[in-house]
């Protein structure tokens, strides 16, 4: 009787030529805001016994004769979850970190709030999904280097080389984590997918560069001169490399719309890091190679042709 009174209920429908409506009965507006009125409904109950009186059918009853009708404060709607009520207390992070937010929430939760018995706080929302994204990724990102350096490894049969193309990682992360730093983003799922292509062209730049000297120094050029010629036959296909990827994700940068959350993390952090990575990789990359050089140096000798007498038995040989 309450929900029809104050919510109100469909009893019928009225049709007006084709077209039907959904007739619905509740009490007016003065009677719905009223107490006193909501206490005077008149209730019909069935034969029995009510309150320890015996009520004969179709009596009517007040409301207030069987129930406590009040105004307090409560929930406007009861949610249950695992068959246990569920109560959510939302909010919405700006201008911080989620990790850092959510961590200093429940220290402080931990020491201001003390819960009965029975009650307990599950974290949840995008810091759960981000939890989750993440522990993914501690596993994601070990096998992708490890994967990285197994490839190396098969390409130049070396691990010295292998391991001087693996340098690049820190070279393009150093610059990845200093504009995140500069822009004021935070270190988010975005953010280290960003990291993982990132460090998928840094290594190309590396092996286009590496791949050159090696081919040189087979060829027996010496480590310097392979160094030096490495570097500038190579200097711009690393250079196109990496401008052609860093003007792709340009527009991200000023994305504004539904998406741009993760749209301007991984563009930061790749064009960020391809800005330090190739600087590096065409700088210390050439340095580092002479310690991690493998191969001994060959020494190239100019002899003079021989030269050809001929022997004459009876007539001495003319000039």
């Amino acid at each position: 009787m309450i929900e029809t009174a104050l919510g109100g209920k469909e009893i019928t429908n009225v049709f007006e030529g084709e077209r039907r409506f959904s007739l619905v009965l509740r009490l007016p507006v003065n009677y719905r805001n009223s107490v006193e009125s909501i206490r005077d409904l008149l209730l019909r109950p069935a034969n029995g016994a009510m309150d320890g009186a015996i009520v004969p059918g179709g009596s009517l009853v007040p409301l207030h004769a069987v129930a406590d009708i009040n105004v307090v404060d409560g929930p406007a709607q009861i949610s249950r979850e695992f068959a246990k009520r569920r109560v959510v207390v939302g909010a919405n992070v700006h201008e911080r970190d989620l990790g850092g937010f959510v961590a200093e929430v429940q220290e402080r939760v931990a020491k201001e709030i003390k819960l009965p018995t029975g009650y307990y706080f599950v974290w949840g929302g995008q810091f759960e999904n981000m939890e989750r994204a993440m522990a993914t990724l501690s596993v994601i990102v070990p096998i992708t280097i490890a994967a990285i350096f197994f490839l190396l490894f098969l390409l130049f049969n070396s691990l010295k080389l292998a391991g001087l193309i693996i340098l690049v990682l820190p070279f393009a992360s150093i610059g990845g984590v200093i504009s995140l730093f500069v822009t004021g983003e935070y270190l988010s799922v975005p953010a280290s997918v960003g990291f993982i292509a990132l460090w998928g062209i840094a290594v190309l730049n590396g092996v286009v560069l590496i791949s050159y000297i090696r081919t040189l120094r087979d060829q027996g050029v010496s480590v310097a001169e392979s160094v030096i010629r490495g570097c500038e036959q190579r200097f711009r296909p690393v250079l196109m490399t990496a401008t052609v990827a860093m003007l792709g994700l340009v527009p991200f940068l000023f994305a504004t719309g539904p998406g741009s959350e993760v749209q301007r993390p991984l563009a930061i952090v790749v064009i960020g890091g391809l800005i330090t990575s190739t600087l590096l990789t065409l700088v210390v990359l050439p340095t580092l190679y002479r310690w991690f050089d493998d191969q001994p140096e060959k020494i190239i000798t100019d002899q003079p042709e021989p030269l050809l007498r001929s022997r004459c038995c009876t007539k001495p040989c003319q000039e």
